[in-house]
């Protein structure tokens, strides 16, 4: 497999990148490692006339930690992300979840924005950042805006970036105080069929049987875009009941979603797996926090 011919461009800011991708239009997309959209253009899935090489843009780089927020530039690299100190304190959960992304050739040259930008509906960490409530930050020129994670991909291989924008950053809130998250996955081949991720904070302690303030249940990997699950049965839930209630979480998690046509899997095989992978990551996040 060859590449077809390209120009490639290598500017050194944010602004510079920004104003190519503006004036190349259809016929030029951004990349920095790579490992996607190159498969993808071998393949002869993809082509572009002119490629938008970011590796020499110091701020799309660093993991960085502020009064609790951390912030993860778009450039930075799995590898970088699972080795990450700043992010062995604060989310050592996202560490893991990144370790178990592809193999470690693809980690030490994919990054996270190029991940997200490409928008393969089979991924894990849009699920992950959407549970965590993390913020994306974009650059258009000099004009920043900031985007949920939850409102980021809006269908398969498609995001809320507008023409000539960039995804400069991940930005994950500070965590709070007795939570935890469980990121759960499932493969049938080299991508993942399902995704769950589970975030619960336990109330103030100080009861004899901890409840659940707050709960979120992401469900990827099996629709066209990765979904927020209805959790409200689970707020207010103490130990003793907590189970009965994942149960049920996890059963309108599975009858929530919306499974893609893939042939390698029924919908239904999927929606059960769903349940089984929601109602443990829930169980899991509830016995860290």
């Amino acid at each position: 497999m060859k590449l077809p011919p390209f120009a490639l461009h290598r500017p050194e800011s944010v602004g510079q990148a920004s104003r190519l991708l503006a004036d190349l239009g259809d016929e030029g997309a951004a990349y920095c490692g790579g490992t996607e959209l190159l498969l993808a253009m071998k393949l002869g899935l993809a082509s572009y006339e002119h490629l938008v090489d970011l590796k020499r843009v110091g701020a799309l780089r660093g993991i960085t930690q502020a009064d609790g927020h951390v912030r993860i530039g778009a450039a930075s690299t799995h590898h970088e992300i699972e080795t990450s100190a700043v992010l062995r304190a604060a989310y050592p959960e996202l560490c893991t979840m990144i370790s178990q992304v592809a193999n470690v050739r693809v980690r030490s040259v994919g990054t996270l924005g190029g991940n997200l930008c490409f928008a393969d509906p089979h991924s894990d960490p849009a699920s992950f950042l959407m549970a965590a409530g993390a913020v994306m930050t974009c650059q258009h020129g000099d004009t920043t805006r900031r985007i949920p994670a939850a409102d980021f991909l809006t269908g398969p291989y498609q995001t809320a970036l507008a023409p000539g924008e960039l995804l400069t950053a991940v930005e994950l809130p500070p965590r709070p105080d007795r939570a935890a998250l469980s990121h759960l996955r499932f493969k049938l081949t080299e991508r993942p069929a399902v995704t769950v991720t589970a975030m619960l904070t336990l109330a103030a302690a100080g009861s004899a049987s901890p409840a659940v303030a707050t709960a979120r249940l992401i469900v990827g990997s099996v629709g066209s875009v990765p979904f927020a699950a209805d959790t409200a049965v689970l707020v207010g839930a103490p130990a003793g009941d907590f189970k009965a209630r994942a149960a049920v979480c996890a059963e309108q998690a599975a009858a929530g979603c919306a499974p893609l046509p893939d042939g390698e899997a029924s919908a239904d095989y999927l929606r059960h797996l769903v349940f089984i992978h929601a109602r443990q990551a829930l169980r899991e996040a509830f016995a860290a926090a």
